[in-house]
C-alpha cells in the first residue's frame, strides 16, 4: 500500500474538506496541502462564501478560522452541524482564550488549534479518534494568563456585555 493509499483510508471516500479563512496566502497553502493528503478541497474567504458552499454540499471536515472580515466564523460551524452533525470541524483562531475554545467544542468542533497552525497540525487534530486525547501544552498559563482567561469567560457567560462582567466583577470582590 503507498502512502497516499494509506491516507486515502484513513480518510475515507468521505473526504470533502473545507476551508473558510480570509488570510488567502495561508488559505492557499493549507488547501495545497491538504490536497495532497488526500482530501477533496473547498475554499472560502467569508462567513457567506462559507455558508453559501455548505448549503450546496454540506462537508465531511471543515477548518474555519474564528473570525473572518464578514463575522464569526462560529457560524458557519453551526450551520455544517445543521446540515452535517458528523462532520469532524475545527476552528483556527489567533485569538485563542478559553472562554471562546468551549463554545466552539459546544458549537460542534471537535478541536481548537491556535494560529499559526501548520498543515500537520490541522491534519493530525481532523484524522484523531474521538476518544484519543491531545498532548497537553509544552508551556503552562501564567498566573496573569489565567486571571485573564476567567475574565474572558465571564464576559462570554454575559454575552459580551461589558456592564453585566463589571457588575458581576465588583460582586465577587
Amino acid at each position: 500500500m503507498t502512502g497516499q493509499d494509506e491516507l486515502q483510508e484513513a480518510i475515507g471516500e468521505n473526504n470533502n474538506l473545507l476551508i473558510v479563512d480570509d488570510d488567502r496566502p495561508f488559505l492557499q497553502r493549507l488547501s495545497r496541502a491538504m490536497e495532497s493528503r488526500g482530501f477533496a478541497v473547498e475554499t472560502a474567504e467569508s462567513v457567506s462564501e462559507g455558508m453559501a458552499k455548505i448549503k450546496i454540499n454540506a462537508p465531511d471536515f471543515a477548518v474555519v478560522d474564528m473570525r473572518l472580515n464578514d463575522g464569526n466564523g462560529l457560524d458557519v460551524i453551526e450551520g455544517i452541524r445543521n446540515l452535517k452533525p458528523n462532520c469532524k470541524a475545527i476552528i483556527l483562531t489567533g485569538y485563542g482564550n478559553i472562554a471562546t475554545a468551549v463554545t466552539a467544542v459546544k458549537m460542534g468542533a471537535i478541536d481548537y488549534l491556535a494560529k499559526p497552525a501548520d498543515a500537520d497540525d490541522v491534519y493530525t487534530a481532523l484524522m484523531r479518534k474521538p476518544l484519543d486525547k491531545a498532548d497537553p501544552p509544552e508551556n503552562p498559563m501564567s498566573a496573569d494568563r489565567v486571571r485573564w482567561e476567567h475574565i474572558q469567560r465571564v464576559y462570554e457567560l454575559c454575552d459580551r456585555n461589558v456592564s453585566e462582567t463589571a457588575r458581576r466583577f465588583k460582586h465577587a470582590s
